[in-house]
């Protein structure tokens, strides 16, 4: 009989159970609802009291509640202080952590690491090495996903300070910045990629609402990466110059020179920073001939000839790493590479080089300079008046403007140049007084082509 009046008391437990549960998701439910409304339209005050309640009773239901819960706590922390913002930066982690937990399909390891790094770091609760520390383990770990500009500098900023406290050594502050400038240079990529696809359109006038929004989205990101890359080398430094690179190398050439990765990065930095008259370099790229032959290798070639003043021979060796390398980002960067060496010869040898460079990757924004900058200098040579000669800085100056279209991240850059260009152009009183508004001007010098004058 007992055991009949425990079985009976169980099923009527179990039976009020699901009744509260089911309760509950309902009202887990309308909560969600209602936050998300408020949250949309930045009502974080009147989202959080219903945000709060479906994030601790049901914190399973809905990615929504992690998405929207991270910057109704953001809001929160800004507009608290003392002990109650220290509360809302507790939950902010909790809640990160959180996410991983019941969404570990949808929250990234890395992003996840990457927000609670910023938020301490913002609120100077967190030291450099802890800095160090996370970054290093979430890029690791989940580098795809390691994407924020802002944490890829600290991650690398961190490590320099910590080295110049003697706790980490230069060889690391090496690999990393091998990393994180590679990191960068992908995720400028893909942007420059898009770009690329959307530019044609903008310049048609046909690109709709969605397409403007990601475009300004693109340009941005982009223009971010460009900043941060200046960072990092400004934060590198001296600590890249070749005094410390050759007998770091030297320490390491014997223990090192059978790793292919080690080699080329090696070789890499030191044609970077200008080091190859050392005899060093010239072991570093027999080595890396030995381990992986490739187009790189005419590149280093073609470098020490032209230290040397064999122009001739470096051009040629220039050329067949043109012939052999296969990825069109490298192809560019090679021409660019050759056109500047016959920007002060061959001014049109030197177009020819950097077009080579633009049609190998379209977001060669350096080439595009380098085409304006070839434009300008030659004012003198392209015209019979003083309107014509100055109109040829029209020209440079759409290149100039051209290269921070195609890559955001020299926008600082081609804005400077094309300013400046632009200043050099017949003035308004100029062209009201040759009368030469709306007309065009034809450049029969090694230019060729023409530009319309601007109408009045």
């Amino acid at each position: 009989m007992k055991t009949k009046i425990y079985f009976t008391a169980m099923l009527v437990l179990g039976i009020m159970g699901i009744g509260n549960a089911q309760a509950a998701n309902a009202e887990c439910t309308t909560n969600l609802s209602i936050f998300v409304e408020h949250a949309k339209v930045k009502n974080y005050d009147a989202a959080y009291k219903p945000w709060k309640m479906v994030y601790d009773e049901c914190p399973e239901l809905n990615w929504a509640t992690f998405v929207y819960g991270e910057r109704i706590l953001k809001d929160k922390i800004k507009k608290s202080s003392g002990a109650e913002k220290e509360g809302f930066i507790t939950d902010f982690l909790e809640l990160t952590d959180n996410s991983m937990k019941y969404f570990p399909k949808k929250a990234k390891m890395a992003e996840g690491e990457i927000d609670k790094v910023l938020m301490k770091y913002d609120n100077k609760m967190i030291s450099t090495s802890e800095i160090y520390a996370a970054l290093d383990h979430a890029f690791k770990e989940d580098r795809e996903n390691f994407t924020n500009p802002k944490a890829l500098y600290l991650y690398f900023s961190s490590l320099v300070d910590l080295n110049a406290t003697g706790e980490k050594e230069l060889q690391e502050v090496f690999d990393v910045y091998d990393d994180v400038t590679e990191k960068i240079e992908e995720e400028n990529k893909k942007f420059t990629d898009r770009i690329a696809k959307l530019l044609p359109k903008e310049e048609e006038g046909t690109l709709t609402s969605k397409e403007k929004k990601r475009l300004k989205s693109y340009n941005s990101y982009s223009e971010n990466y460009g900043k941060i890359s200046g960072s990092i080398d400004t934060k590198l430094g001296q600590l890249a110059e070749c005094d410390n690179l050759i007998p770091l190398y030297q320490k390491s050439f014997e223990e090192k020179k059978g790793d292919v990765k080690w080699v080329k990065r090696a070789v890499s930095r030191m044609f970077q920073k200008e080091c190859i008259d050392d005899p060093l370099f010239v072991k570093l790229v027999e080595e890396q001939k030995n381990l992986d032959p490739s187009a790189d290798i005419y590149l280093y070639l073609g470098q020490l000839k032209l230290k040397s003043g064999d122009t001739k021979g470096a051009v040629a060796d220039f050329n067949k790493a043109l012939e052999l390398e296969t990825d069109s980002y490298k192809k560019s960067n090679i021409a660019y590479k050759v056109a500047t060496i016959y920007r002060r010869g061959s001014k049109s040898t030197a177009r020819s080089y950097a077009q080579k460079a633009i049609n190998a990757n379209a977001a060669n924004g350096k080439a595009y300079l380098l085409i304006a900058n070839l434009y300008a200098t030659s004012a003198n040579a392209c015209g019979k008046t003083s309107f014509e000669k100055r109109a040829i800085y029209w020209k440079a100056a759409e290149m100039a403007r051209k290269a921070g279209r195609v890559d955001p991240s020299l926008s600082g850059r081609a804005s400077t140049s094309a300013t400046s260009y632009a200043a050099k152009a017949p003035t308004k009183e100029m062209i009201f007084t040759e009368g030469m508004a709306g007309k065009t001007v034809t450049f029969s010098c090694w230019v060729g082509g023409s530009v319309k004058v601007p109408s009045l």
